[in-house]
């Protein structure tokens, strides 16, 4: 425990950080129809640049997710951690500032640029550093408090918001990301990193192809030319038939999730004439099904069904609630469809975990600073959901 103790800087940033994202996911969709189609329950053009906003997101991410991988062991966790929660503060301050159209523009905007770099960057900075100071036998432990901070940090964010108004939402929410940054500035320390924590999935012929690891690059090329290539990519997906099925999964669940979670707050204004107080309500009862759930039902199904039949099991409930939206014809109906997430919430651990059991003991994480340019296998499989 007393590693998981020294932990405690990172936990409470995390926290912080994600509160602040959070809160404002129920009053943003109130602004963007103030701001687009005043007066208005119904505007097509919101969903539409909120489906641009997530594409741009995804593949900004997509590109820039190994690079900060690569930067974050050249130059430490903390530093390349200080990038994205600092960067979140500013699209938070513009729409604190104002939300009148002109405002909502620019804040639109600066969260495409921000959010390539920023969307989840911080979480797989904080399981690198996790993976960095933490030995092998209580990592599991970690990353279930991780996990499990995140969960809260979602519901007290939505909570909040239930409480606040729209203008207030913002303020907070800005001062708890500006509070964030101070806060790991001040407290967190640098990442100790264990140069034997991993060993390469791919072969040593195949990395003399990426690059040679006894020469030393110029310093400006060195980190673009240990990134992951495409190819490399590809032959991992090759390696195993399960793990290119959980991918195949993994991309097309994730995909349809991005689909429901860019229209579904809209498409609930203008049906039931939700506002923000009603999304924080769903998302609080989202939240609080889906911590139980894998906090209380998940240790014990797992293993009495198996992962792939409870797999199975999270895509059906996956599938139903999003028809239940679809098709609500009461104001209530939305309300039991999110207690589905008491099932749901099941099909991406039970990947992550038939994915884990594919490869040994050192191939689970990549953070070995030599080589960074081999692939893990999360890694990848991280990268066939990032749209979500």
């Amino acid at each position: 425990m007393g590693k998981l103790s020294g932990l405690r800087h990172l936990f409470m940033t995390l926290f912080l950080h994600n509160f602040a994202s959070f809160m404002v996911i129920p009053a943003i969709t109130d602004v963007t129809m103030a701001a687009l189609c005043p007066g208005r329950d119904e505007c097509s053009l919101a969903i539409y640049i909120s489906g641009f906003q997530q594409a741009i997101i995804g593949l900004g991410s997509f590109v820039m997710m190994p690079l900060v991988g690569n930067l974050s062991d050249k130059y430490g966790r903390k530093a390349l951690l200080t990038v994205p929660i600092t960067l979140t503060i500013f699209p938070l301050a513009i729409l604190a500032y104002s939300r009148t159209r002109s405002f909502f523009y620019a804040y639109y905007i600066l969260k495409i640029l921000t959010a390539m770099f920023c969307e989840g960057s911080v979480h797989c900075l904080s399981l690198a550093y996790v993976a960095d100071n933490v030995p092998e036998g209580r990592r599991a432990s970690a990353f279930g408090i991780l996990s499990g901070i995140g969960s809260c940090a979602f519901v007290c964010g939505t909570l909040s918001t239930r409480f606040l108004s729209t203008a207030s939402t913002f303020q907070v929410s800005t001062a708890m990301a500006m509070l964030s940054a101070i806060y790991m500035r001040v407290f967190l320390p640098d990442s100790i990193i264990n140069d034997n924590l991993s060993t390469p999935i791919i072969s040593e012929g195949k990395s003399d192809g990426v690059a040679n690891q006894n020469k030393e690059p110029d310093k400006k090329m060195q980190v673009f030319k240990t990134m992951p290539s495409m190819e490399d990519m590809l032959a991992l997906l090759k390696s195993s038939l399960t793990f290119s099925q959980a991918a195949i999964v993994s991309f097309f669940s994730n995909l349809a999730d991005v689909g429901l979670h860019a229209s579904l707050l809209y498409y609930l204004k203008a049906r039931f004439h939700f506002n923000k107080d009603q999304f924080a309500d769903l998302m609080v009862i989202t939240g609080v099904a889906g911590t139980i759930s894998q906090l209380l039902l998940m240790p014990i199904l797992a293993p009495a069904l198996g992962e792939e039949r409870l797999l199975s099991v999270g895509l059906f409930f996956s599938s139903a609630h999003m028809i239940f939206y679809s098709i609500a014809w009461s104001f209530w109906v939305p309300y039991a469809a999110a207690m589905f997430s008491l099932f749901y919430v099941f099909s991406q651990p039970c990947i992550r975990s038939i994915v884990s059991k594919q490869v040994g003991p050192c191939e689970q994480l990549c953070s070995c600073p030599k080589e960074r340019h081999f692939i893990s296998p999360v890694s990848v499989l991280c990268a066939s959901g990032l749209p979500r």
